[in-house]
């Protein structure tokens, strides 16, 4: 990688320069062939760098600067993150007692701890309605699995073991099918009407006394609230199944609606999307799953109680569908998570819900002139455009999407849902401005208005950054993962 004035930090390396300087060693030195059986530790040194601290910290820090993240600028990634991680969750968790204590300690020492988890178990059942939290699950597939495990736990005790079908959306996040093929189900697929809605008479056509359950993103992921949960739950209910509710919008509609109220008996939900925790390069998450009381009992073990205004986990769960991680969840997302809750408190959750359904309407309609709307009504936190206009010119999506960079903004996801063509799934959340919203709109219609008169600008882009347009094919099969001066 090369700095903005500097050669690759392979190139500058002078032999005896150090970057760095280590405290003499003080335990005694230990040889190697007794730690580690021969042919596993090096015979040579590394070939690592050699430069100066100085030009080490400035070639990290200029790679830090090619990096998009919530400090530098807007990015609207569709169904993705909340994009707001408040400092005051990173203060807290660093607190001596949430941040020093050890898993393996014991009880006894750490109830501050447990008390947090606790009630931040007790404050997620009050938003969603359910009756009991498990915060074990390390992120939000995970919670989606352990949730379709316990239905099917439940099943089992109930001597139903022909239920082997999961029920999933066409509009259904992409982990959904994934999750029911791993818990062992075969996923059956139902359609969307012309709303972008589940087709009710396409869900009765697909349920039967094989179906498990279904799984349900609601808003789903055109952004669209499933009015007629009422009437899918009467359906899936009817004939045995189990509701599963895919929370990871739940910012859409987060104290203005629950999923115990419509009917579901299990959801999870993205502490680290919907409750602030952030989850940059791929993690750390924590995905809580809810359950109705006749899951209760399938709960991973162990489950974290209360007893005599003492804190403890309690393994005696004989029909539990065992522990699905170890020690108890990523406490440290689950520390920023219960602050967020904390200090925004239910008026703060509900102005959350409000501000995030406003503007991604604000932006839907004002960029529904100059892009397709394939389901023109009121969204929830997030909408689908499509580019399919733009495609008749010679621009792709994909086209657009390297534009924006030009622009100083992340791309919105793009090609999803699949059942959008040309798709650009654009969430703005509840915490940017009017101003930054209008900015981004402007770069829209300009992209848009290039399209018409001169494609070939898009076509190209982007243009400013410091890596122009891969071959994005020829990547994908043909990686380069170490360094050659070649």
């Amino acid at each position: 990688m090369r700095n903005e004035d500097q050669s690759l930090i392979f190139e500058i390396t002078k032999e005896g320069r150090i970057g760095y300087s280590l405290p003499e060693l003080d335990v005694p030195e230990l040889d190697l062939d007794e730690l580690l059986p021969a042919g596993y530790h090096r015979e040579e040194a590394a070939e690592l760098p050699e430069v100066s601290e100085l030009d080490i910290m400035r070639h990290y820090t200029a790679l830090s600067k090619r990096n998009h993240g919530i400090d530098s600028g807007f990015y609207p990634l569709g169904s993705c993150t909340m994009k707001y991680n408040p400092k005051i969750n990173e203060s807290v968790a660093r607190y001596p007692g949430f941040a020093n204590i050890h898993p393996l300690q014991d009880e006894s020492t750490v109830q501050g701890a447990m008390e947090l988890m606790y009630d931040l178990q007790e404050h997620l059942v009050e938003i969603t309605g359910m009756d009991e939290i498990t915060l074990q699950p390390a992120a939000g597939a995970h919670g989606e699995w352990t949730a379709l495990m316990m239905i099917r736990a439940f099943h089992e005790a109930n001597g139903d073991f022909h239920r082997t079908k999961v029920i999933v959306p066409d509009s259904a996040h992409g982990t959904n099918p994934a999750s029911a093929t791993v818990a062992g189900y075969d996923t059956i697929t139902v359609k969307s009407d012309e709303r972008g809605l589940v087709d009710l008479e396409d869900l009765k056509r697909v349920v039967g006394d094989d179906t498990a359950a279904l799984m349900l993103t609601n808003p789903n992921t055109l952004g669209l609230f499933e009015d007629d949960i009422v009437k899918m739950a009467e359906i899936v209910h009817g004939v045995g199944g189990k509701l599963y509710y895919d929370g990871a919008n739940l910012n859409a509609v987060m104290s203005k609606a629950r999923p115990g109220d419509m009917g579901f008996d299990a959801v999870h939900l993205n502490l680290h999307k919907t409750f602030t925790g952030p989850h940059g390069g791929g993690g750390p998450g924590s995905g809580p799953v809810g359950v109705h009381k006749d899951l209760i009992p399938f709960l991973p073990a162990p489950v974290l109680v209360k007893k005599d205004d003492k804190f403890t986990f309690d393994y005696d769960r004989p029909q539990a569908i065992g522990r699905v991680k170890p020690f108890y969840g990523n406490f440290g997302i689950n520390v920023r998570a219960y602050t967020y809750i904390r200090s925004m408190g239910p008026d703060g959750l509900k102005a959350v819900t409000e501000n995030a359904v406003l503007n991604a309407n604000y932006m839907m309609r004002r960029l529904e002139p100059y892009f397709d709307l394939p389901y023109n009504q009121h969204c929830k936190h997030e909408f689908v455009l499509s580019g399919r206009r733009q495609k008749k010119l010679g621009v792709r999506t994909l086209d657009i999407a390297k534009r924006l960079l030009d622009f100083g903004y992340h791309p919105p996801t793009i090609y999803f849902p699949l059942n959008v063509e040309e798709g650009m799934m654009i969430e703005p959340t509840e915490t940017e401005s009017k101003e930054t919203l209008d900015s981004f709109i402007d770069a829209m219609i300009q992209i848009a208005k290039e399209v018409e008169d001169n494609p070939e600008i898009v076509q190209t882009a982007p243009h400013t950054t410091v890596i122009k347009r891969l071959d994005e094919t020829r990547a994908a099969r043909q990686p380069v993962l170490r360094y050659s001066k070649d």
